[in-house]
């Protein structure tokens, strides 16, 4: 997930200094593969993992 954010700098970024039309370009490109089921099913891999891990340190004796 983190690398989509990332990834969405970068194409805000390239696609402000490239003009309007490339940053709609690249965003439309981002949206396809964002709503791509296998990266779907990857991010909420991603998320469940995560979350496993904050709740680990939140329920750990102190």
């Amino acid at each position: 997930m983190v690398g989509l954010l990332v990834g969405a700098g970068i194409g805000y970024v390239l696609g402000a200094k490239a003009g309007r039309a490339r940053y709609d370009q690249i965003m439309r490109t981002y949206r396809v593969i964002a709503d791509h089921p296998a990266v779907q099913g990857a991010a909420g891999i991603a998320r469940q993992k995560l979350g496993e891990a904050m709740g680990n340190k939140t329920d750990s004796p102190r």
